[in-house]
């Protein structure tokens, strides 16, 4: 499983409303008290977030 750094995950976007940013990955309960207390070793949810992506599997 990948390594997470939220800053480099697509998930991590800027809320106008929050003025910061957030994970916008949809949690239930009990996903979001798992990862709220850090039960994850690594994030299950981490997508990277590099926009070369697309190309490089163009090529």
């Amino acid at each position: 499983m990948l390594k997470s750094n939220c800053e480099m995950c697509r998930n991590y976007e800027y809320d106008e409303e929050y003025d910061s940013y957030v994970c916008s990955v949809d949690l239930d309960m009990d996903e979001a008290e798992h990862f709220m207390n850090y039960s994850f070793k690594s994030c299950p949810y981490y997508t990277p977030g590099d926009e070369y992506t697309i190309v490089r599997k163009q090529n």
